[in-house]
């Protein structure tokens, strides 16, 4: 006999979880036991919107469904913004949480929710378990949703009462197999002929699931058929930015050049992105319904297929299975008009990537990324949430590998410390670097503190310039000269590493940057250093007027 506590960390042993992380709650003091001596280890947050981030970033960079388990009522509101970016960015994610005692459901009991309603919207699959001889049913269920098609976030309701009652349940079979949706002999020759007529092709990756396989696969046709890569918002690690065929990426402030390439590119192939808001510059990088380019859409949902865009040919694929198929694609030899725009949108690229504008003050963040360039490592993973600081890691800092990348399309604040922390977890032996802006950093600050216990020696770059920079950028585009709402009073971030056991420097020109992090690095701490910029230099070439 087992209990329905004891059945859940079984479910979570045969699929393979390594990591859980966690705010405790009463309500689910059985799951806690029963990880007592699991093997599982377990990372507790400070606030359980961190706790969501960082299973979401272990999803993003292993593959494999990130693990959170919070409290009823208040504890699941908190992480709902970390099921949102998993649903906004296509994570395989779990989020467990505590549910009143089946018997005092609908009576508005002590932090009572309904989780159905609540998540519905945002998550893959919501349940509730309502008997214990039912949890290995519903977590491998749970597990199968997260991971299959477009991968996302489930959310499972587990009642307290449930999670102490025992059942006959001798053992929890394995993790069961993913189907990944393959594109049909059919799709590959049609794509064959649209690639043999093609003269400005183009390459777009970015969505999920992909592995470090698939993007050596995708590496290789993309050689073979001379094509330049372009890279969605925040998805850069799925391309070697040195590599001769990269063409640069479709976030915010993304390359002109680039966009006129695609904008008169005759075939435009994407892989894995359904080309929302950011990546297609608002709905306006491609004609809808019907692109003026010929358009091959590869997306593992079909009922995403033409939702947006009307492709000449739509293919239901799962990235992996995609990027394996086309690498064993034979073709001719391509033109040399081919060839040549291939390095032409190389070429354009590395200018953008190199012209580091001079901006006001006596730090420069040009100065910080060349710094970074110098001294990290390819296998460095890039860690950041949300705001115009971001736009220079984005523009400036060059993605080598697979899986050195954890950002949030969804735009969510707080995300990066968490991540980073779970980037570290996840990859001890890589350099971590998570890059915040002051506002940012604050949303989940406090998760330092679980940076110090867990001994996670990440380096946090806070650039502190005292305002929501993003919202006043747009503020004083709108509304010029009515500055409200956007300015910000801020604590000495280094001395708050300090108070919290790691490693805190203040650094407030260009040229004290990169001893500050060398010595932050040779710490072995968790570290912070906070990096003192002018308000005014809001992203790269744009500088706020004088307040």
């Amino acid at each position: 006999m087992r209990t329905g506590g004891q059945l859940v960390v079984d479910s979570l042993k045969a699929e393979g979880v390594r990591r859980v992380f966690c705010v405790p709650g009463e309500s689910y003091l059985a799951v806690l036991d029963a990880l007592y001596d699991s093997g599982i280890a377990l990372t507790v947050s400070r606030q359980e919107g961190g706790a969501a981030f960082m299973a979401d970033a272990w999803g993003k960079l292993t593959g494999r469904p990130g693990v959170a388990m919070v409290t009823r009522g208040p504890g699941a509101s908190n992480a709902a913004c970390g099921v949102h970016v998993a649903q906004q960015d296509a994570t395989p994610m779990l989020l467990l949480v505590g549910q009143v005692a089946r018997g005092h459901r609908h009576r508005g009991a002590f932090q009572e929710v309904d989780y159905r309603d609540f998540f519905g919207g945002m998550a893959k699959w919501v349940a509730e378990i309502d008997s214990a001889d039912r949890v290995p049913e519903m977590m491998s269920r749970a597990f199968h949703v997260a991971q299959s098609g477009r991968p996302g976030p489930v959310v499972l309701a587990l009642p307290e009462d449930m999670l102490r009652e025992t059942a006959d349940v001798s053992a929890v079979s394995g993790r069961a197999p993913i189907a990944r949706p393959a594109p049909a002999p059919a799709d590959l020759s049609r794509l064959a002929g649209l690639l043999a007529v093609a003269e400005r092709p183009l390459l777009v990756l970015g969505g999920t699931p992909w592995t470090a396989d698939a993007v050596v696969q995708i590496t290789r046709f993309a050689e073979r058929q001379a094509l330049p890569v372009a890279v969605t918002f925040r998805r850069q690690m799925l391309f070697d930015h040195l590599h001769p065929n990269y063409a640069g990426d479709l976030g915010i402030g993304a390359n002109p050049a680039l966009l006129d390439r695609i904008a008169t590119s005759d075939l435009l192939i994407v892989v894995g992105d359904a080309l929302s808001e950011v990546p297609s510059q608002g709905y306006t990088l491609l004609d809808i319904p019907e692109p003026s380019q010929a358009l091959v859409h590869v997306l593992p949902d079909g009922a995403e297929l033409g939702r947006v865009y009307r492709p000449d040919l739509p293919i239901q694929a799962n990235p992996i299975a995609f990027a394996a198929a086309v690498a064993r694609l034979p073709g001719a030899a391509p033109t040399p008009a081919r060839v040549e725009r291939v390095a032409e949108a190389h070429a354009a690229y590395l200018a953008w990537s190199e012209e580091m504008p001079e901006m006001p003050g006596r730090l420069q963040m040009a100065g910080v990324i060349a710094a970074l360039r110098t001294r990290l490592e390819p296998d460095t993973i890039i860690a950041n949430g949300a705001g115009n600081f971001a736009s220079w890691v984005h523009r400036f800092w060059r993605y080598r590998r697979f899986a050195t990348q954890v950002a949030p399309t969804s735009g969510t604040m707080g995300y990066g410390l968490p991540a980073a922390i779970a980037a570290k977890l996840a990859f001890p032996m890589a350099p971590v670097v998570c890059v915040s802006g002051d506002g940012d950093f604050q949303m989940t600050g406090m998760e330092f503190s679980t940076a110090v216990q867990v001994g996670a020696a990440v380096v946090v770059l806070v650039i502190d310039n005292g305002i929501y920079g993003t919202i006043r950028m747009h503020q004083e585009r709108a509304y010029p000269g009515r500055v409200i709402a956007t300015s910000l009073t801020n604590p000495d971030f280094a001395a708050l590493a300090e108070a919290c056991g790691g490693y805190g420097e203040r650094v407030e020109t260009t040229d004290a940057f990169g001893p500050a992090f060398d010595r932050a690095m040779a710490s072995g701490k968790p570290a912070i250093l906070h990096l003192l910029i002018d308000p005014r230099a809001i992203a790269p070439g744009k500088v706020l007027p004088e307040s």
